[in-house]
């Protein structure tokens, strides 16, 4: 993985990650999530569904951004599409403009940047970012996979006071799996964008809808 990519994976790249709990905190709030065995089982399901869906759109955009007339319109669509919970919708593009912002101080010169809109889908910048910084649509994949385990994981952490330690370890322990998912996303980056993955994560949903009704919560999402 090139440094460009590590830095976009990096929890400290100014892009907001921090204010999400990629679904954690509602999960922890209706007890879901209690210890670290219901915390491995999470971020398994999440990795599969969410992060699948958030890898392949995040390998599309990276394609996209390379060609000269690029069909943003229809990928941010696509992202809807996949984004069935209007406070999934609303987390996402909320993170996608922050890591917009970042993304043009870092990449000035990038092509794609106004073809975005104002406020574009998390995974479809992080794909674009990925290609500014010279990375390719399997790189994309994988930051995005990865960042599906790691955001809650670290949400875990702070919300249920877990070992740090033993929450790391179950995420070197889905290593292979993250990869495997970015593999099988990035298989769609060059295809039609209405084959892009999409897995089915009702439960996510729903957790989603309940986490923005709260009166009291830590994350945004």
């Amino acid at each position: 993985m090139s440094v460009a990519a590590l830095l976009l994976a990096d929890a400290r790249f100014p892009a907001g990650g921090h204010a999400h709990s990629g679904g954690l905190e509602p999960a922890a709030a209706v007890g879901s999530v209690t210890d670290l065995p219901s915390l491995e089982l999470y971020l398994r399901g999440r990795l599969r569904t969410a992060g699948l869906s958030a890898a392949g759109l995040a390998a599309a955009a990276c394609a996209l951004a390379s060609r000269e007339v690029a069909a943003w319109d229809e990928l941010d669509a696509e992202a809807d599409a996949r984004t069935p919970s209007p406070a999934q919708r609303e987390a996402s593009r909320r993170q996608g403009r922050a890591l917009l912002r970042a993304a043009r101080a870092a990449w000035p010169d990038a092509r794609w940047r106004d073809g975005l809109g104002r406020r574009p889908h998390h995974a479809v910048v992080l794909g674009a970012c990925a290609a500014a910084a010279g990375c390719p649509a399997l790189e994309a994949a994988r930051i995005a996979a990865y960042q599906a385990v790691t955001g809650p994981s670290s949400a875990a952490v702070r919300l249920l006071a877990l070992d740090p330690i033993a929450a790391a370890a179950i995420v070197a322990r889905l290593a292979g799996e993250v990869d495997t998912v970015a593999e099988a996303a990035a298989a769609y980056a060059d295809g039609p964008l209405a084959d892009l993955p999409f897995p089915s994560a009702p439960a996510l949903d729903l957790l989603a809808e309940v986490h923005a009704r709260s009166e009291v919560r830590l994350f945004e999402s």
